[in-house]
């Protein structure tokens, strides 16, 4: 049975979060805070400490930097296809998980389309993790009646691969 004729084989984007880590709470806190709501259009939550680092200097509970994790189909497509277009449409092959995830890293977001360098902000690099899953995944996360996901139904690296290359256009290039 083919991908196509099957409409629960066919993998689709779950989430896309993009993360932004500050180390301390504060003012650059809240413009990377900005910063995410004015590239994604959501309001961001913030990100605690969960240990006491000394020679970082955070304490556990301490705000230390901002995500926002972005649901709707289309809204992820879309941030996703700029995040894509800012690393060129290229990513390494070991930015895929052996779930099917990719993370990678833009390192300034002034390099997304329509933005510009704002002195009182300064430059913030951000991390964005997708998360591949086939419908039906949702069995693994529910409350009642939890089960496994067997693992033919599970997205693998290659297909991941194979399905943001389609998607997007991706180049992944094997090092």
């Amino acid at each position: 049975m083919s991908e196509s004729s099957n409409p629960m084989l066919s993998p689709s984007i779950t989430k896309v979060t993009v993360n932004i880590g500050v180390g301390e709470g504060g003012r650059r806190l809240q413009l990377a805070e900005r910063v995410l709501e004015v590239l994604t259009g959501m309001t961001p939550s913030r990100t605690l400490s969960t240990k006491t680092n000394r020679d970082l200097g955070t304490r556990k509970g301490a705000p230390i930097g901002c995500k926002v994790t972005i649901r709707d189909q289309d809204k992820a497509e879309s941030f996703l296809k700029d995040a894509l277009w800012v690393r060129d449409n290229t990513l390494p092959a070991y930015n895929f998980d052996i779930s099917g995830n990719l993370s990678f890293g833009i390192s300034d977001y002034t390099d997304f389309p329509d933005q510009k360098y704002d002195p009182d902000i300064g430059i913030f690099g951000m991390d964005v993790n997708v998360v591949l899953e086939r419908p039906g995944h949702r069995v693994s996360r529910r409350r009642r009646r939890k089960s496994r996901v067997s693992i033919p139904h599970r997205v693998g690296r290659d297909e991941s691969k194979d399905w943001f290359t389609g998607k997007f256009d991706l180049k992944i290039v094997e090092e």
